[in-house]
């Protein structure tokens, strides 16, 4: 579990490094302000992937005649903090991808997972790993489809300072990995601003 007062000490310690009072009045506060921070954005690193799966897993049989061959679930907005840099990965939209077998997943479920794998240290590939990796094991399917893309902070604020580079990264499994019709028709639908899931949940 995360160490808030473990946190807190630390965060005095680089303020002192970077050369500040931690007691003046404007940042005496700033510990304990961090460590609430850091408790809600990286909520995720208190759950392996397994454990994500077991407390989203809202998924429900349907009939085969039921079954939509293509799920889409677009736009999921979202940010995480890369592992290098501990710098802020903004602007990120993912989108989720499944071909359903015999169960469907409630649609903020997705959104939800994809959510508590970013609130992470992580890396963008990785995210898309873990995405998948949960996503297959609540749907029962291997065919899953995420791709991700973000601007990153360690690129456009420090370093190179490419404001206006994205990343976009893709993590194909099942079908996704042998058919290109199919992801012909992803990428349609991803650019198809009427594209994506419209089943209510």
């Amino acid at each position: 579990m995360i160490d808030k007062e473990a946190i807190k000490e630390h965060v005095k310690g680089i303020l002192i490094a970077l050369g500040d009072d931690p007691e003046r009045e404007g940042i005496k506060d700033t510990p304990d302000r961090v460590a609430r921070m850091y408790e809600e954005i990286y909520a995720g690193m208190n759950y392996t992937n397994d454990e994500i799966a077991e407390m989203f897993n809202k998924s429900f049989e349907v009939p085969d005649h039921d079954t939509q061959d293509l799920i889409l679930v677009k736009d999921i907005d979202t940010f995480s903090y890369c592992e290098h840099h501990m710098a802020l990965m903004y602007d990120m939209k993912i989108a989720v991808a499944y071909l359903p077998k015999n169960r469907v997943l409630g649609l903020s479920k997705i959104a939800r997972i994809a959510d508590m794998v970013c609130r992470r240290l992580q890396l963008q590939e990785r995210i898309g790993r873990d995405i998948s990796y949960i996503m297959r094991k609540v749907t029962e399917t291997e065919d899953v489809a995420v791709v991700i893309t973000a601007c990153h902070s360690c690129m456009t604020a420090r370093g190179i300072k490419k404001s206006q580079a994205r990343t976009v990264t893709t993590t194909f499994s099942g079908q996704f990995e042998k058919d290109p019709a199919l992801v012909s028709r992803l990428m349609l639908m991803l650019n198809d601003p009427m594209g994506g899931a419209s089943r209510e949940e």
